[in-house]
């Protein structure tokens, strides 16, 4: 495909240099000052947590690649978790992975890696795209849930940070709210935002190939240690619906954990699975 140029996406750029910033000038200052308790250490790893499966269960395994399928207050749940993460709505990420999996390696790949580690790893975020196509999110248009978080996608993400403020804000005051805010909502965010990215860079560049040479994708067992299982990255290329990224029992899977759990407790069904 012939090249297009691309124009800088300034809103973008803003946010993500503000969270950036914040977190590696704001939060080692106000912890140097006032020191994180114990508490805000606690709400970091459980929202860390909750983002984190809103994007591997929710956003990817569910939506984008409907490899299980649950209630609807389960689908619910899932998109204001994965909406906590900042990666943009449903509706915007998963058109984009979509179109990754359909043109991996190709010039309208979102995170081309053979651009490069900063391309696909963050630098993709920060332009404008010229080669979103209907055709990527016509059918998850379909969905009046997926629909909904689009739209109010915003109060989603202001009530995700919100939240560790008003825990921390009853837990320790004015101080304790900002040093939540601080480490569970600003600095969760850029770990789960980088975590992520790691899959599209790290994940394309260096790791094996056990499943296929088709396209760059790679597994890397340690990226799937702060990505939920995810870092089994060319098994899911290689089988696209299976509802695990990691399909041995020991491979660190939480988010096939997830899914297998709720599939037991009735709260997920039709999980799919790739013949061996």
């Amino acid at each position: 495909m012939e090249k297009q140029p691309r124009q800088l996406d300034y809103p973008v750029i803003i946010l993500f240099a503000t969270v950036t910033l914040a977190t590696i000038v704001a939060v080692p200052v106000f912890g140097y000052l006032h020191g994180f308790t114990a508490f805000d250490w606690i709400v970091l790893a459980v929202l860390y947590a909750v983002s984190g499966l809103g994007i591997t269960v929710g956003y990817h395994r569910l939506i984008s690649h409907r490899s299980f399928d649950c209630p609807a207050w389960v689908r619910a749940c899932l998109l204001v978790a994965g909406g906590w993460a900042l990666e943009n709505s449903a509706l915007r990420w998963c058109a984009d992975h979509i179109r990754h999996h359909a043109r991996c390696d190709q010039e309208d790949d979102p995170y081309n890696a053979l651009k490069g580690f900063w391309h696909s790893h963050c630098g993709w975020i920060m332009v404008k795209s010229p080669y979103r196509e209907e055709k990527y999110e016509a059918k998850l248009r379909k969905d009046p849930l997926i629909m909904w978080q689009h739209r109010y996608y915003i109060p989603i993400v202001v009530s995700g940070l919100a939240l560790p403020f008003s825990l921390g804000l009853i837990h320790g005051g004015w101080i304790g709210g900002l040093g939540c805010f601080l480490l569970a909502g600003v600095c969760r965010v850029f770990l789960v935002l980088n975590s992520t990215f790691c899959i599209n860079s790290i994940c394309h560049l260096w790791g094996r190939q056990p499943h296929g040479s088709e396209d760059s994708s790679r597994d890397s067992w340690w990226v799937s240690l702060v990505t939920f299982g995810e870092g089994y990255h060319n098994y899911h290329h290689t089988h696209l619906r299976d509802y695990r990224n990691g399909p041995k029992w020991y491979n660190f899977d939480p988010s096939k954990w997830l899914v297998f759990t709720l599939s037991k407790v009735g709260l997920a069904y039709s999980l799919q699975r790739a013949q061996p």
